[in-house]
């Protein structure tokens, strides 16, 4: 069983705490453009109070342990690591209070090259406890706006995890869907969920506008965010997200399976 203290080191040297990859100017750009309600960051929150920009510096410094002062606008972004496991801990309960009562649960995921394997994990287990791991609108179209224009993507599942790929791609070798922060997919998913006749998801896991697009249709969400995606924060804040694990959510696919045998030993979920 992996240690609090060994899992520690682990974030610090894979980089997903401590100093990470993300940039501060990445970040502070981030938050600039949710305090004038940009939809880009967002990605389907719709704040109910006013955010200016040292108001989510001081949210950020607050829940992920980045610098609190704003004259700070170089270098790269800190995640301090404590918060991340005292997050990672809130995050494995709510796994093993789902698994212990079969709540029905959604899992999707933005950032398909990176976080897919930490997501079906935990869809695995899940399943294996006798939830309901749901997966509507398989092939279902949505059309995302890029920053190289509206572009048409479909509804794909893997292993549990709901995912997009870009349309008329075809699927390459190896090609494990689109990035994503855009909350439609997960909208167009509950959607179809709805215009079924259930079951509703008690539980969405995710990121980016998974999190945050299902969160702000009242469905209960949480999942992983890195420090430029304030988004998340914001609704775990106001109480439309209900646990947010701050870390670096861009490094290795590979660095992530501690964090899963973590989680899943935390939810007394481990095979």
């Amino acid at each position: 069983m992996l240690s609090t203290g060994e899992l520690r080191a682990h974030l610090i040297a894979a980089r997903l705490a401590g100093r990470v990859a993300t940039a501060r100017e990445v970040s502070l750009r981030s938050y600039r453009l949710f305090a004038a309600r940009d939809p880009r960051v967002l990605i389907g929150i719709d704040p109910e109070w006013v955010w200016g920009q040292r108001d989510l510096i001081g949210l950020m410094a607050d829940k992920c342990g980045v610098s609190a002062d704003p004259r700070d606008t170089s270098g790269h972004d800190v995640i301090d690591p404590e918060r991340t496991l005292a997050a990672l801990d809130a995050f494995a309960e709510r796994i093993g209070v789902a698994a212990r009562r079969g709540t029905p649960v959604l899992f999707g995921t933005g950032h398909p090259h990176r976080l897919t394997g930490f997501y079906a994990a935990l869809a695995d287990a899940l399943s294996a406890a006798g939830c309901d791991v749901l997966t509507p609108a398989q092939g279902r179209r949505v059309d995302i706006t890029t920053r190289f224009g509206l572009r048409t993507h479909s509804l794909d599942y893997v292993r549990g995890v709901a995912l997009v790929r870009e349309a008329g791609l075809g699927r390459p070798a190896g090609e494990p869907g689109a990035h994503t922060h855009s909350p439609l997919p997960v909208r167009t998913v509950l959607a179809a969920v709805a215009e079924a006749g259930g079951p509703l998801p008690e539980l969405v896991v995710g990121d980016h506008g998974w999190v945050c697009g299902a969160g702000q249709l009242g469905f209960e969400a949480m999942g992983l965010a890195d420090t430029d995606d304030p988004a998340l924060f914001v609704g775990e804040a106001e109480g439309s997200v209900s646990v947010v694990v701050p870390l670096d959510d861009g490094v290795r696919s590979a660095y992530y399976r501690p964090i899963t045998r973590y989680v899943l030993n935390r939810a007394c979920l481990s095979q």
